[in-house]
């Protein structure tokens, strides 16, 4: 599923869950040479662009995104809520989906 939005300022994630976009692998190697579509790689890498206030926990506690807008994530191959705003595409994650982050 889908969703065609105008902007992709206008979306809040909720609760604990992370927008992000990821990162596309580059289409020419050191040497110049260009790769054709069918040979490059979707990466699991991406960048965080917004994320929720957190979940609550079995007390009722707000507890914190472990993630900032700005940092870099591995996400899983498959899985998160595809969002499609004109060419572009993010998705949706929840907190605890994501792999790891990376540190730079």
């Amino acid at each position: 599923m889908s969703t065609a939005l105008k902007s992709i300022r206008s979306i809040a994630p909720l609760l604990d869950r992370v927008l992000v976009q990821r990162i596309k692998a580059e289409t020419k190697t050191a040497g110049g040479i260009f790769l054709p579509e069918s040979a490059v790689k979707e990466l699991n890498e991406a960048k965080v662009l917004a994320v929720g206030p957190g979940g609550f926990n079995k007390d009722g506690q707000r507890m914190e995104p472990s993630v900032k807008p700005g940092d870099k994530v591995l996400v899983p191959q498959y899985g998160g809520s595809p969002i499609k705003v004109g060419e572009e595409e993010y998705s949706l994650f929840r907190d605890h989906e994501l792999l790891a982050k990376i540190n730079e």
